[in-house]
């Protein structure tokens, strides 16, 4: 059963159950709807449709509500949209964007765009008509997706991305445990006493006057362009001040520039304002936003919950009497290659816990050449060692090593890629185009290719963690929650005498997954999971 909810401003709302038969129910306003939808997810558990989670969701969190399952309209017309090969189907890699797109779809509902889907604080149409016009996006989205390429893996997409939605927003409304009181020691440790506003810290006030002190005269080191002009009075040319770049040059001042970036990104990013602005109650409530990038990989429009430092671990700690259940998939995207390709002997080596040592007598006895095979033939690596293993690896995996030959072989000729389950890459661009009939349509073909060779591996991958997190979401003993995710990672927060119950789920969510999207494979895609108290001894 499909139900369209549809929230209003002032806690009511429109619930339209969907139903095929002439003179079904039609639309019927309630003035509570998180106790409406609170009743009809006890007794029904219905399949619940809306525009985008977050005009829905978070007020019924608030109220205590959590549902089971729904279709996300939004998320549901871009996969639909970049099937169809229009670019609008592909967001901006810039969050902020993503979340504000326009779904531009067809159909009797297509001159309604702009106001069903509005930016936040712009007004929309009210709630039962905006019910009306999801019901009727809905109608043509199941209709469009039986015309896509294979529609049984393409529904499979749509399920795992819309569970993508309850999860992100479930993840953000309960929050990661982060201890500020360890927090605010850790950043007084690396960089003193939280200073005034407008101020550096004191350690970065004593490293700024240190590289000012290197160079011989004032230098800001927050200033890429007062870097490069001082490496220039040296006699030093360089075209950034990366990291890289600046670890190849000898000179006294390098080190405590380096130390400086470092630290000043730690204050910038995830320091005292940082802090203020994205934790509370003890929780890290981030802002997380799915398919945020083009691969079907998260982003996230807030907090910066996918670039949390390692030395920050430490101030993620469970509650008392409460555990931290933190796995990751190990080597998930070779092993996604040898489910996708079909390749024996990279499937039977896949079926190993350790798929790298597995491979290595194929690269005379070395791990390490297996690895770097195996990267090469994924990100399109030519360097070093690379042709010289991809030709054992041509040889002894055929299947594999063609399969993402053949996805690089349609990028650099301006064709569309897809992963598993139909999520499809973006279209050249016009400026590409122009490149590629060019004197650099050489370069321009092969870095089409690299990413496209990627592409079909690492969105199937993407698609993988989704149907994991999915499963996971539902085999999860009460109260424990899903609180963190990361391309492969997942972190669960338990009561310490539920951590083995959830350690076990994790890795049933893992073969539940693998059956989901591959059927039967002799590929293993081994998760595991570790019972800590803190972030910081999970690794």
């Amino acid at each position: 059963m499909h139900v369209v909810v549809s929230a209003g401003p002032d806690g009511g709302g429109t619930i339209h159950p969907l139903d095929d038969r002439p003179g079904g129910p039609g639309p019927a306003r309630v003035p509570d709807l998180a106790r409406a939808v609170r009743e009809l997810e006890a007794g029904l558990r219905p399949r619940w449709v809306w525009a985008e989670a977050r005009d829905v969701y978070p007020a019924l969190l608030a109220r205590g509500v959590r549902l089971s399952r729904c279709h996300d309209v939004a998320l549901t017309e871009a996969l639909l949209t970049a099937a169809e090969g229009r670019v609008d189907g592909h967001r901006t890699e810039d969050p902020r964007g993503h979340r504000t797109a326009a779904v531009h779809g067809r159909g009797p509902w297509q001159g309604t765009q702009a106001s069903l889907f509005e930016p936040d604080g712009e007004a929309g149409p009210p709630e039962a008509e905006r019910a009306a016009l999801v019901a009727e996006a809905f109608a043509e989205q199941r209709s469009r997706i039986g015309r896509t390429a294979d529609a049984g893996r393409f529904r499979l997409l749509v399920a795992a991305e819309s569970a993508g939605a309850l999860i992100a927003a479930e993840m953000s409304h309960d929050g990661m445990p982060w201890r500020t009181d360890v927090h605010d020691a850790l950043l007084t440790e690396l960089l003193g006493p939280r200073p005034v506003h407008g101020m550096r810290p004191a350690r970065l006030q004593a490293l700024a006057d240190e590289i000012s002190a290197a160079f011989g005269h004032p230098v800001n080191p927050d200033s890429p362009q007062q870097i490069v002009k001082a490496f220039r009075g040296l006699g030093i040319m360089i075209s950034s001040t990366r990291s890289y770049v600046l670890k190849q040059i000898e000179h006294p001042v390098v080190e405590p520039l380096l130390r400086y970036k470092e630290l000043a990104r730690l204050h910038s990013f995830h320091g005292w304002t940082w802090a203020d602005q994205w934790v509370s109650g003890g929780r890290f409530h981030p802002e997380y936003v799915v398919g945020g990038v083009v691969s079907g990989r998260w982003a996230t429009s807030g907090g910066g919950a996918l670039q949390i430092p390692k030395v920050m671990r430490r101030v993620v700690v469970a509650d008392d009497g409460w555990s931290l259940v933190v796995a990751d998939a190990a080597q998930l995207e070779p092993r996604v290659l040898a489910a996708m390709s079909g390749d024996r002997g990279l499937a039977t080596a896949a079926g190993e816990i350790d798929l790298y040592a597995a491979l290595a007598q194929a690269f005379g006895g070395s791990r390490e050449a297996a690895k770097i095979a195996m990267l090469s033939a994924m990100y399109g690596g030519t360097s070093g060692d690379a042709p010289k293993l991809l030709a054992v690896m041509r040889q002894r995996f055929p299947r594999a090593y063609a399969f993402v030959e053949d996805a690089a072989k349609a990028g650099e000729e301006g064709r569309l890629v897809r992963s598993w389950l139909g999520r499809t890459c973006p279209p050249p661009s016009a400026r590409w185009r122009e490149l590629v009939s060019g004197p650099e349509g050489s370069r321009a073909a092969r870095d089409r290719g690299r990413f496209t060779r990627n592409f079909v591996v690492q969105a199937t991958a993407a698609e993988w963690a989704l149907a994991l997190m999915a499963v996971l979401r539902g085999l999860l003993p009460e109260p424990a929650r899903l609180v963190f995710f990361q391309h492969d990672e997942v972190m669960v927060h338990c009561p310490a005498d539920l951590a083995d119950e959830a350690r076990a789920a994790v890795g049933r969510a893992a073969e539940e997954a693998t059956r989901l999207l591959f059927g039967p494979t002799p590929v293993r895609f081994p998760m595991v999971a570790a019972a800590v108290r803190c972030y910081a001894d999970a690794k």
